[in-house]
């Protein structure tokens, strides 16, 4: 008894170990499926990655809006702001060079691990380092996330330990009231 009751302890704290490390794949064709708060409203978004070696193309598709927003290598590799563009504008967006779309760019992720914190959209995003706000729950898996805090209001965002596609998965207090959190991955190729 003392033996089935040590085991089931062990393999519990097991499957705790892998959630917190669980950091998903960005691949072509991976479908990232989010809850949105936008100003008051709730949808589903789906985003879609198309990957190539001079963009990253997500799919969008929302509440019958379908638009294809296309961030450049540069934006990738050196993005210093988020697009919160919600496809409505045109079938295809091309984002400025400086313009990231649910992520931050490659640099600034470096930033946030070196210095504890990242300039986006002129705002200063420090690092919380308290473990227990880390926390983003995917389908029973912990994500491996870094939590940050804005500077000057209480936006709070929480990207995945990828230092390829940085990906935003949780974005709360948003002045400009468009809140989202990834539920749902469906991983692509191989």
């Amino acid at each position: 008894m003392k033996n089935t009751i040590l085991t089931l302890i062990l393999c519990a704290m097991y499957q705790v170990g892998i959630a917190q490390n669980y950091i998903p794949s960005i691949k072509n064709n991976t479908v990232l499926h989010y809850i949105c708060k936008l100003h008051g409203q709730t949808r589903t978004l789906t985003l879609t990655t198309k990957i190539a070696t001079d963009k990253l193309v997500l799919d969008l598709d929302t509440r019958g809006v379908k638009s294809s927003i296309v961030t450049t290598a540069e934006g990738l590799k050196n993005g210093n702001e988020l697009s919160f563009n919600q496809g409505e504008y045109a079938p295809i967006l091309n984002l400025k060079p400086t313009e990231t779309f649910f992520m931050i760019s490659q640099s600034a992720y470096q930033d946030l691990l070196k210095n504890k914190k990242f300039i986006y959209n002129n705002t200063t995003y420090v690092l919380d380092e308290n473990t227990t706000t880390n926390k983003v729950d995917l389908e029973g898996k912990l994500l491996d996330t870094l939590h940050v805090v804005a500077q000057i209001d209480e936006t709070e965002m929480w990207i995945v330990k990828n230092p390829t596609y940085p990906l935003i998965c949780k974005i709360t207090k948003n002045p400009l009231g468009i809140n989202f959190t990834l539920v749902k991955i469906v991983e692509g190729e191989k």
